[in-house]
């Protein structure tokens, strides 16, 4: 316990200075002087979305497609393996989600065909043998497996994209029924927000097939090698769409996006249009300098989420490991585009189940209406205080205004989110700021029925209400933090100014009060307490 009352009154001035500090970028609403960044922290409180507005989605990743997807893959790596073990099949397909058929080229190799399985996909099961056939079928436990690491993926790209798209303090959490609710305070535009965050971004490089004219080709001629694809016409000025081309281009994918490591804007020098620069790691660049040395002369398509973006000749074999995706983009539409190429492709589709936008005017009436609420309790406690406990009481209130302000500067220092809810337990800590000065108040009382001098009553007071007052506020301070790490949204909003509270009102109740009635003390004898 620190004796000396000008140390306890240096470190009350210096941390209520502190808090003023890191609350006044919040208080002048970010307009701070030039020199303001270079010396002291620039960080406001965050609104949260109920009180700033902004954009509410719930949406549901598709873990079939992303199973189907998944096991698309591993058929076409079985292909290669395979092939170097010199079992010969000649297709392997998907009859439904998760159940392969391998077709034999020679029936006497099943034998051979189903050790290899065993050893290499032990999370398969053989389902059935029919001739030269041979069907396999996924385990529920890989399935369960596959679909959660695609629930998680989603999330993690979704977080990934929203990063780059400059919104601060998202949420973005998993729910039940393999959905994910993503909520982006301060956004306006709902619809780009949608379409950036929804939006699959398979990226995926097809050979265009020029032999046949994709305005008169008939099912027969495509089979299942090909298949028609498009390019969308925009006006250069709205960016609408106005018609679109169509190609034949094979259904064969000669590579993906998953090879590439960075994605930026750039403008072309002689018009000034911009379009996407795309870099691939090590992997992708040798795999595009053999895609492009095979196929000199033939078109090759830039196809994302099944949409031609550009199909420009391969004049040359490409080595640099770069490519561009051109498209008579606007600026934002390749920024954005950009964005989903550095964050990945979703896992798979996003189907949004429900989309809310939150107006400024209903933030506005929420914080107004959160603030009335806060000045009423504050009024009614600060009046109690005065009337019961005369000029004690003042110096309780005191603490609670300093309560206050250092609430206000802890969540701006955290970068914490102040929602409807936070606001809520921001009034529920007026109450509690005041309950530890009442008991340590009531125990002064008790020490000047029986006699005791004015000092010896405030020393003791405080003494002995001390481990009730800890008891009863870390007692409390459990179940926030319990709230918090249990809670979602609106709960942990709650919690997180519950636990401030608690915290800083110890530290205004005990240390503050005592310094005060301390200071008094020590310019003149207490003869009297107005308690």
């Amino acid at each position: 316990m620190i004796k000396s009352v000008k140390l306890r009154l240096v470190i009350v001035a210096f941390t209520v200075i502190l808090a003023l500090v890191y609350l006044f970028p919040t208080m002048t609403g970010g307009n701070l002087p030039s020199w303001w960044g270079k010396v002291f922290p620039t960080e406001k409180i965050h609104l949260g979305l109920d009180l700033q507005g902004g954009v509410h989605l719930l949406m549901e990743v598709d873990v079939e497609k992303a199973l189907e997807t998944s096991t698309d893959r591993l058929a076409e790596s079985m292909k290669r393996m395979l092939q170097d073990e010199k079992i010969k099949v000649t297709d392997i397909t998907q009859s439904e989600t998760g159940v392969l058929n391998f077709k034999l080229e020679n029936p006497a190799d099943q034998n051979r065909l189903m050790t290899f399985l065993e050893g290499h996909l032990p999370a398969w099961k053989h389902l059935a043998t029919q001739g030269n056939l041979v069907t396999y079928r996924i385990s529920d436990k890989e399935r369960q497996r596959i679909e959660k690491l695609a629930l998680e993926q989603a999330v993690e790209t979704m977080r990934n994209r929203i990063d780059q798209f400059g919104v601060s303090e998202p949420e973005i959490r998993a729910q039940a029924g393999n959905r994910i609710l993503v909520q982006l305070p301060g956004i306006k535009d709902t619809r780009r927000a949608i379409d950036l965050i929804g939006k699959t971004a398979q990226l995926e490089f097809k050979l265009v097939v020029d032999d046949i004219d994709p305005n008169q080709a008939t099912p027969e001629q495509l089979g299942d090698k090909y298949e028609i694809l498009y390019e969308q016409t925009k006006d250069p000025e709205t960016g609408a769409i106005v018609g679109k081309q169509a190609f034949v281009v094979e259904k064969k994918t000669q590579m993906t996006g998953d090879y590439i490591s960075n994605a930026n804007v750039r403008f072309n020098s002689q018009f000034g249009e911009p379009y996407v620069s795309i870099e691939f790691n090590a992997q992708g660049a040798k795999l595009f300098d053999q895609i492009t040395a095979a196929n000199v002369k033939r078109r090759l398509a830039i196809v994302l989420d099944n949409n031609i973006y550009s199909a420009p000749v391969i004049q040359e074999r490409i080595s640099g490991g770069q490519a561009q995706i051109s498209g008579r983009f606007t600026a934002k539409e390749a920024h954005d585009l950009a964005i989903v190429l550095r964050a990945g492709a979703l896992p798979a589709p996003i189907r949004i189940l429900e989309q809310r936008a939150v107006g400024p005017s209903l933030g506005q009436d929420s914080i107004r209406k959160g603030f009335i609420s806060m000045i009423v309790g504050f009024i009614l406690v600060v009046g109690f205080m005065v009337l019961y406990y005369r000029l004690s009481g003042l110096v309780a209130n005191l603490a609670l205004i300093l309560n206050l302000l250092f609430i206000m500067s802890i969540l701006a220092l955290a970068q914490a989110t102040l929602t409807l809810p936070g606001i809520a337990g921001i009034v529920l800590t007026i109450g509690m700021a005041v309950d530890a000065n009442v008991l340590i108040f009531e125990r002064i009382r008790e020490e000047l029925t029986i006699g005791r001098t004015p000092r010896a009553s405030l020393d003791s007071g405080y003494n002995k209400a001390f481990l009730t007052i800890m008891d009863a506020n870390i007692t409390t301070l459990i179940a926030a933090v319990v709230l918090y790490q249990y809670g979602t949204g609106p709960i942990k909003g709650f919690a997180v100014t519950l636990s401030i509270g608690i915290i800083s009102s110890l530290y205004t109740a005990i240390f503050v009060t005592h310094v005060v009635f301390d200071w008094v003390a020590e310019r003149r004898p207490l003869k009297k307490l107005s308690i």
